[in-house]
């Protein structure tokens, strides 16, 4: 298993090293037939009105989909306790999510009716964007149905996940509702313009970049 370790506004020593390398093991231990990179993301807020202001963010990749956690304290260890209890309970949930579905019997299919897309932003109106680009990730996104995006959103510890739709080959984002439930962002076809600012319009539309 990969252990990669990061950090930002802050010095990786070799005490946190160790320690990460001592939680973040001990909570992927019964799931490492499965896990096949694990990152780890420290960082300090430089600006004293964060607070917590000491993250700990771990993405693991496990048979192909993502597992995130992320935790916030006053102390760096403490958020390194915090996060690698929750993605222990959430590569719990994942694995037991994939066994049930491995063992479960053949259903019929259940058709719901289409409900109307919401408008998150007019035609006219501008996505409220940050001055400078603050952080970069690149990942892999293979194509998946409607309900694997939606298993992979609450894997992801995000309010929003941005997908390769199997069926059109558009890229969608699928997000949490505030009021409840979940809501797919298609691309408009035939406005370059639209598509071409589709990732910053999610972005905007949700404000759930951490």
């Amino acid at each position: 298993m990969k252990l990669v370790i990061q950090g930002k506004n802050i010095e990786i020593t070799e005490a946190i090293n160790e320690y990460v390398h001592q939680k973040i093991e001990k909570a992927v231990s019964h799931f490492q037939n499965i896990t096949t990179e694990v990152d780890v993301h420290l960082s300090v807020a430089r600006n004293p009105r964060i607070n917590p202001n000491q993250t700990a963010e771990v993405t693991i990749y496990a048979n192909g989909a993502v597992v995130r956690a992320e935790e916030s304290s006053e102390s760096l260890y403490a958020s390194i306790d915090l996060v690698a209890n929750k993605i222990a309970r959430q590569l719990r949930k994942f694995k037991e999510k994939r066994h049930a579905q491995t063992h479960a019997p053949v259903k019929a299919v259940e058709f719901l009716e289409a409900q109307p897309v919401e408008t998150l932003i007019s035609e006219h109106q501008a996505p409220a964007l940050p001055e400078q680009v603050v952080r970069t990730k690149y990942f892999a996104m293979p194509p998946m149905t409607l309900d694997q995006a939606m298993e992979q959103l609450q894997l992801v510890d995000h309010d929003f996940f941005m997908f390769r739709n199997a069926d059109t080959g558009e890229i969608n984002v699928i997000y949490e509702r505030n009021h409840g439930g979940y809501g797919v962002i298609h691309p408009r076809s035939g406005n370059g313009h639209t598509n071409g600012k589709f990732a910053e319009i999610a972005h905007a539309a949700k404000a759930a970049d951490r």
